[in-house]
């Protein structure tokens, strides 16, 4: 494993890339022995960093919740990462485009807990009983490493490449829907992009919510009350320019449009 100077380093590294908009080598460029471990250890560190300055963490995002994600990276688990208060925007938003690094955009569902959920075998339905409404919600990726050849080792570090998310169209109570069904379209400047149901996250969007409380049970934490946790991607990220604009079509459930200036 790093050491926790080196943990600390990257941390900081990593900081000054957000606030410059910097691209950085790869981690495992640099430390091809990292592990997972350190990598959520770096976030850690950043983390606690960022609170301290004064931002507020408002919730959680997981990625990799699909097969062909895990496939194409190796692993046989997602990962996850945090939200603070300053990188939420509504639908309808012009958002800066240098405010992000290699910005791309993915389509999910958020939930917004009404409990606490903790584990350690917090279920499906734990999740569900939990919610007080499931929102979609657009993703920013937000890439502080180079793109090239980068793991999964430099995404969990780089905060699981979280960067913003945009919340828009029609809440609804989980109980209201099947939300395996949930569709959506995606189109950028006026062409469509992607599509993709949310089964693909795991089979159940929910199922995603469960292993992140069980997950940081492991670590003597839990998800709380009030906090958004963004369930994972249905589709592929598209990468997205300056000047162009986004609108996902979540059919019942409304849509979402934002616009990078």
């Amino acid at each position: 494993m790093l050491s926790a100077e080196t943990i600390t380093a990257i941390a900081e590294e990593l900081a000054d890339s957000g606030r410059t908009r910097g691209v950085i080598p790869r981690l495992t460029a640099r430390y091809p022995d990292a592990t997972v471990e350190d990598s959520y250890a770096i976030q850690g560190v950043w983390r606690d960093r960022s609170v301290a300055a004064g931002r507020r963490l408002i919730g959680r995002k997981i990625g990799l919740t699909s097969r062909a994600m895990q496939a194409a990276t190796g692993i046989t688990e997602p990962d996850y990462g945090v939200m603070f208060d300053d990188t939420v925007w509504e639908s309808g938003a012009v958002i800066p485009h240098d405010a992000y690094s290699n910005v791309r955009i993915e389509v999910e569902l958020a939930f917004v807990l009404a409990t606490p959920l903790e584990g350690p075998n917090c279920s499906l339905f734990d999740v569900l009983r939990a919610t007080e409404f499931v929102t979609p919600a657009l993703e920013i990726l937000n890439s502080h490493f180079e793109l090239e050849g980068r793991t999964i080792v430099d995404t969990i570090a780089d905060n699981a490449a979280y960067g913003g998310v945009v919340l828009g169209g029609s809440p609804v109570r989980p109980d209201r829907v099947d939300l395996r069904w949930v569709s959506a379209l995606l189109y950028r400047n006026e062409s469509i992009e992607e599509t993709g149901v949310s089964a693909g996250v795991l089979s159940h969007p929910a199922t995603g919510v469960a292993w992140l409380a069980n997950k940081l049970h492991q670590h003597g934490a839990r998800l709380e009350a009030g906090e958004t946790i963004l369930a994972g991607s249905f589709t592929r990220p598209v990468a997205v320019a300056r000047g162009d604009s986004v609108l996902c079509d979540y059919g019942p459930m409304g849509m979402i449009s934002c616009r990078f200036v």
